[in-house]
């Protein structure tokens, strides 16, 4: 990503030659600081390499993330709908036993009456 905008490597340091004039710098010092920059510069870029291999990885881990809250609140609202659907249910299921109960009872009822009153007669 980083590597279309950084002109130098390390190696391209390494292998800068610079021409001799007669009052030119000293060249051991000229080298040495060229070694502390290649040094800086492979820090730099093992440094760039693990940002950018961690940055992949969370991102990895937020799309991972944002997939199981996408599945969790399809879950929720699958369960919100079958409670409702559930409790619906339940509440016919009462009104129904409610109606049965008063048959079969209300009929045992009325035959025990009229069976109490062919026994007397």
């Amino acid at each position: 990503m980083y590597q279309n905008k950084i002109k130098l490597t390390p190696q391209d340091i390494l292998e800068k030659n610079f021409k001799i004039d007669t009052r030119g710098y000293r060249l051991k010092e000229v080298d040495q600081f060229l070694d502390d920059i290649i040094s800086d510069y492979e820090q730099f870029l093992e440094i760039i390499n693990n940002l950018e291999k961690e940055k992949a990885d969370l991102l990895s881990e937020v799309m991972n993330l944002k997939q199981q809250l996408r599945n969790s609140k399809l879950n929720m609202e699958v369960v919100s709908n079958t409670r409702s659907h559930s409790d619906v249910t339940n509440v016919d299921i009462i009104r129904r036993l409610s109606q049965l109960e008063k048959m079969v009872y209300g009929l045992q009822s009325d035959n025990l009456g009229n069976d109490d009153l062919s026994d007397n007669n």
